[in-house]
């Protein structure tokens, strides 16, 4: 049976993930400050300010420490003459298997926080579905990127 995959994201990726929660605790905050108004206007009780201050401090705490960085922790790949595996998931963890013959093209995806921290994310697209491998350093990215389109198009003249 084969083992667990060995190969990990960047670990630039916690500090991407924390910006992104950074940016939904601020979405949050906001949506709270809007209960905490409408609490004096409509003279609620002082209950929904409590509520509204605990929850942000819960979804900042669990989105920018907690979950970023067991996500890193799972997040593992690993490519093979004949198959990509991934695995990622924090209470589920998933395993997925990419048949070199079932993949169709590969891209590398950067946004503007991936673009400032050097990082790309790879999109393996196959008929049935898009794989991606998040966070990779750039020329890991395009290695990567170019060796699996290499890959599959020796599987595809096999077949």
């Amino acid at each position: 049976m084969i083992g667990e995959p060995q190969k990990r994201i960047s670990p630039m990726a916690l500090k991407v993930w924390k910006i992104y929660g950074v940016l939904e605790s601020l979405i949050v905050a906001a949506l709270a400050v809007g209960a905490i108004v409408l609490t004096y206007i409509f003279d609620w009780s002082h209950w929904v300010t409590v509520i509204a201050v605990g929850v942000v401090i819960l979804f900042t705490y669990l989105f920018v420490f907690l979950l970023p960085t067991i996500k890193w922790k799972r997040w593992r790949y690993e490519v093979r003459e004949q198959e990509i595996e991934l695995q990622r998931g924090i209470l589920i963890v998933k395993r997925t298997l990419v048949p070199m013959v079932r993949v169709q093209h590969v891209d590398t995806v950067q946004g503007p926080i991936l673009k400032k921290y050097g990082l790309s994310t790879i999109t393996i697209s196959t008929a049935a579905n898009v794989h991606e491998i998040p966070a990779l350093d750039m020329e890991e990215a395009d290695e990567l990127r170019n060796s699996i389109s290499q890959l599959a198009r020796v599987a595809e003249d096999d077949v």
